[in-house]
């Protein structure tokens, strides 16, 4: 217990984080299994909670689409329902194309020409939908053709 407890001490986790340190640890699944159970009982842990705060503090570092978000709490060991509601909740409100272009222009500010492939590749590389990559390319080569 102790060990989870300063492993949880330097950053939130994930339940399937903790199992899996407990594990690489020594414990067996059955002690690692209790462990995350009494800390998920004290509050220590809870994968909603720590789902909703990663989303947003990512979104604010780095703007992305619903799939990258996904893909990226998947890995971290949350199932794929509470992944996709609190992608939900995080996004109830926010337009993914203000998102697209908020990552675009992060880009523009630290210094970087962005080119129309180099917006598309970032754009999908980042998870947007294709229909928000379209409609953001859409108005970026409109732009392009006036400034020249």
């Amino acid at each position: 217990m102790s060990i989870a407890v300063r492993y949880l001490a330097r950053q939130d986790r994930t339940v399937a984080q903790v199992e899996r340190f407990l594990t690489h640890k020594g414990a067996t699944t059955p002690e690692a299994r209790e462990v995350v159970a009494r800390l998920s009982q004290l509050q220590y842990l809870d994968d909603h909670v720590y789902s909703n705060q990663w989303i947003e503090a990512r979104l604010a570092r780095q703007p992305m689409g619903r799939a990258r978000l996904e893909a990226e709490l998947l890995a971290r060991g949350i199932t794929k329902s509470l992944a996709s509601q609190a992608i939900r909740e995080a996004l109830r409100g926010l337009n993914e194309e203000i998102l697209a272009r908020r990552a675009l222009s992060m880009m523009k500010r630290v210094g970087r020409c962005v080119t129309p492939a180099q917006a598309m590749r970032l754009l999908r590389q980042r998870g947007f939908e294709d229909e928000t990559v379209e409609r953001i390319m859409r108005s970026f080569l409109d732009r392009e053709d006036v400034d020249q």
